[in-house]
């Protein structure tokens, strides 16, 4: 059994204590910032950073694959924005990292990936697929209306459908 002056403490505990509840707000808010990530910092060269963003921008996140290098929060993201900032440091060029990483992984990385007979289908697959599609529906469409014919009844099946629709009928005019 169950004691009513207990399912009275906590309210009792706020009217009497509000000063502690408030202190236990403040911790509860203020404990969030010990889960925090120091900032990454920035490359001490603001012209490296630049360099660094334009070509990340032109790369695709090969985890995210919807999101370029630069934006993508992935630790394989943050591992080649590392490989490209180094390279950048040894003085290679923005084509010679662009080679590099196409070498690397392949064509995909590149947002707009040149047009040759290996990127064929990264540039007119979505296109391809979207005909296809259409293709198959229009087709499936046809065929189905094609199977749709009207079908007459025979006397007997007429007389039992309009029996039951005088059933029906007169079943609405009674409730109403």
């Amino acid at each position: 059994m169950t004691n009513p002056a207990n399912n009275q403490v906590l309210p009792a505990l706020i009217r009497v204590h509000p000063r502690l509840l408030f202190i236990f707000a403040l911790l509860a808010f203020f404990s969030a910032a010990s889960f925090a990530k120091e900032a990454v910092p920035i490359a001490a060269d603001e012209k490296v950073e630049q360099r660094l963003i334009s070509i990340s921008e032109e790369l695709r996140c090969l985890v995210c694959q919807n999101e370029s290098l630069a934006g993508s929060h992935a630790e394989l993201a943050q591992d080649l924005r590392h490989e490209i900032r180094e390279q950048i440091k040894q003085g290679k060029s923005n084509e010679d990292i662009m080679t590099f990483m196409v070498s690397r992984y392949g064509d995909f990385v590149r947002y707009r990936p040149p047009l040759k007979a290996t990127t064929l289908l990264l540039w007119f697959g979505p296109g391809l697929a979207l005909v296809v599609g259409i293709a198959v529906l229009l087709t499936y469409l046809r065929r189905r209306n094609t199977r749709l014919t009207d079908v007459a009844l025979t006397p007997e099946e007429q007389r039992k459908v309009d029996a039951l629709l005088q059933a029906d009928g007169s079943k609405n005019k009674a409730q109403s």
